[in-house]
């Protein structure tokens, strides 16, 4: 399915070749990337539990977005509520409005679902950009504080500050 398209860009649906090319390119920036989460996320839409979609700029798999509609993680897991999960563009591909059109079709999808779409955003350096992105766009954090791994940080607990610290957004679509 097509969820945006325009001169340069195309949403669609994920597809079978797009986990091995974002890999690749994931790894060839320097990112510690494995192929089995966008295999687990074709799996996923393939079984009707979520919606995998990928930004093709000119020709090129340049970024991705996965909405679970009624998600099974996080601070509201299992209250019926949609979740964005692994969100990403590829940094060649920044800067071109792609992050901001994969978020909008996202929400979009959520809409269909439930008036509140959740996310989780690592806390680290690397998803700055990201935050902003999630702030300006109206998401507030769901007051559950930092989580570790799949759940909440108790206060004045250990932590690493790598990629399962998160903390949990949320935002009203309609």
């Amino acid at each position: 399915m097509i969820y945006y398209q325009d001169n340069e860009l195309l949403i669609r649906d994920m597809e079978p070749a797009d986990a091995q090319t974002i890999t690749d390119e994931e790894i060839a920036q320097g990112w510690n990337a494995d192929i089995s989460k966008y295999e687990l996320r074709l799996k996923h839409q393939a079984e009707g539990k979520s919606v995998s979609l990928t930004a093709v700029y000119l020709g090129n798999v340049a970024g991705y977005i996965n909405v679970y509609p009624d998600s099974q993680w996080g601070a509201f897991a299992g209250q019926g509520l949609p979740e964005i999960i692994d969100f990403g563009v590829l940094e060649k591909y920044r800067k071109k409005g792609i992050g901001t059109k994969l978020m909008n079709a996202a929400e979009e999808i959520a809409g269909k679902y439930a008036d509140t779409v959740y996310l989780g955003v690592g806390l680290h350096k690397g998803y700055g950009s990201a935050q902003r992105m999630y702030v300006k766009r109206g998401y507030i954090p769901d007051g559950s504080g930092v989580w570790f791994g799949d759940k909440p940080c108790r206060p004045y607990a250990d932590c690493r500050n790598d990629d399962d610290l998160a903390l949990y957004l949320s935002k009203k679509l309609k």
